[in-house]
């Protein structure tokens, strides 16, 4: 019997830390659902998209550089499994009218209704991004990852990936700007 068939651990470079499958999966297995949202997977599937990514982390887990952080290779993964799955005939085109996740918290019921509204019009809003552009947006403006690291994440040069973040930037507020026009809301 192999080593891999008697523990959950997968290793990771030859003379590196193993790679802890089972203690990734539970650290990071909300922010990844989280990032998938975000990425525009529907609400349905995302339980099966996220189980997705973690077989490719599993996979991949060689390909992992303990000297680097976890969560900018993580989104490089969430990000190809999210679109490998929306390039599926059957997931494009989605109407992004899936219900927005409840809030745990107590708030009373206006403000309740408020932060639903307010996520739902950020949901709509990345949904008017293009997936490359959608990404290095939530990956440096809402995640708060350095450049450099997501460059090297989706093996995509810094200044391309500046430049799409400017476009992001303006098409994401000219979006809930539309929204919040259509929706009759003040500017």
């Amino acid at each position: 019997m192999t080593t891999e068939a008697l523990t959950p651990i997968a290793q990771g470079f030859t003379g590196a830390a193993p790679f802890d499958l089972a203690a990734v999966y539970a650290r990071e297995f909300d922010w990844v659902w989280h990032t998938l949202r975000r990425l525009g997977v529907a609400q349905r599937n995302l339980a099966d998209v996220t189980h997705d990514v973690f077989v490719v982390v599993h996979q991949r887990a060689h390909t992992y550089d303990p000297a680097r952080p976890l969560r900018p290779w993580l989104f490089g993964v969430a990000y190809r499994v999210a679109k490998d799955h929306q390039s599926l005939g059957r997931n494009r085109n989605e109407s992004v009218g899936d219900a927005v996740e409840a809030v745990d918290s107590a708030p009373a019921q206006d403000q309740r209704v408020e932060q639903s509204q307010a996520r739902e019009l950020v949901l709509h809003a990345l949904q008017s991004l293009d997936l490359e552009r959608r990404v290095v947006f939530i990956l440096h403006d809402l995640e708060d990852q350095p450049m450099r690291e997501i460059a090297d994440a989706l093996d995509v040069p810094a200044k391309t990936l500046y430049a799409r973040l400017k476009v992001a930037r303006e098409q994401f507020v000219a979006a809930v700007r539309r929204l919040r026009m259509q929706r009759g809301e003040q500017l």
